[in-house]
């Protein structure tokens, strides 16, 4: 089974526009947090004429960095990955100043239908008020003056997580959907795992020579560390599958054993995630809901 190596070693430099290659920069926002770790990442693309991709969330100090960091030169596009309000919140702050519109796959929604009574833990993680300008189908080619970007639907962080690439597959910037200092959160009903790993296989079937996440530093081999991250989903499932043989039938009591490498704080996350993959087990028949409503606190065996 393929090695997951995570790279931890990131410099912010929290407010300034660090030159990762031609015709990309990176503005780190200084919000760090056990789920962005040192900040979000925005992106400058191109030169004179830019697009601005997650302008993070709406912290005056961050936009006003953006603006400074473009001095001289025109914002022409605001893209968003994905509308979780650390990535999305600042566009309307920006939008404002340079009259850019926004770009995005469409509205913050779950990835499925809620059940009855069930109330989404990530409520206040979503952008609700994400304003949206132009909206971007899978495969879309936005085009600024003097570069191109194609639009990857890449859902299950969120149903509506893209992923910018240049069509020349020199690089890719992916969001949260891949990241070299951590896994995804994916966490239903906002996330989906069924969603993830088919967007994973799709970004596995591509050539992209770099990948710019939205947290974190560069990925310069992707093709290896996607490999790892789907070999470690298998791993989380198997190790689902071996607690439901001995006997378990919860998610919290599975949390515990599954999850012991992991920082007792992240354990909600965690829960969710199993969750997530108890979902996709139950959507191809391997497991059985012994409840009435598959949820976070239901009883489960394998079929």
């Amino acid at each position: 089974m393929t090695k997951l190596h995570f790279d931890t070693a990131f410099s912010p430099n929290h407010g300034k526009a660090i030159s990762l290659g031609p015709g990309v920069r990176r503005l780190t926002c200084n919000n760090p947090s056990p789920f962005t770790f040192h900040g979000t990442n925005s992106y400058i693309v191109g030169e004179g004429h830019v697009a601005v991709i997650d302008p993070g969330p709406d912290d005056e100090t961050h936009i006003a960095a953006l603006i400074e960091a473009t001095r001289g030169e025109t914002i022409s596009h605001i893209l968003i990955t994905h509308s979780h309000v650390d990535h999305s919140a600042g566009a309307r702050r920006l939008r404002k100043i340079c009259k850019a519109p926004i770009f995005a796959e469409g509205p913050h929604r779950p990835a499925r239908d809620l059940h009855q009574d069930e109330r989404n833990p990530l409520d206040a993680e979503g952008d609700a008020d994400l304003v949206i300008d132009e909206i971007v189908g899978d495969g879309t080619l936005i085009k600024g003056n003097g570069w191109t970007l194609e639009a990857l639907h890449t859902p299950g962080h969120t149903v509506n997580h893209l992923a910018f690439a240049f069509p020349d597959e020199t690089g890719l910037f992916s969001g949260d959907h891949v990241m070299a200092w951590s896994t995804t959160i994916v966490a239903p009903p906002d996330g989906s795992m069924h969603a993830y790993m088919d967007s994973l296989e799709r970004l596995m079937e591509r050539n992209d020579a770099v990948y710019w996440p939205g947290h974190g530093g560069v990925i310069s081999d992707p093709t290896p560390f996607l490999a790892g991250l789907r070999a470690h989903r298998q791993s989380r499932e198997q190790a689902l599958i071996a607690r439901l043989e001995a006997g378990e039938e919860t998610i919290p009591e599975m949390v515990a054993t599954v999850y012991k490498d992991v920082d007792r704080s992240l354990h909600g996350a965690a829960a969710l995630s199993m969750f997530a993959q108890m979902e996709y087990l139950l959507a191809r028949g391997l497991v059985v809901c012994l409840d009435e409503t598959a949820t976070m606190t239901a009883r489960y065996r394998l079929a």
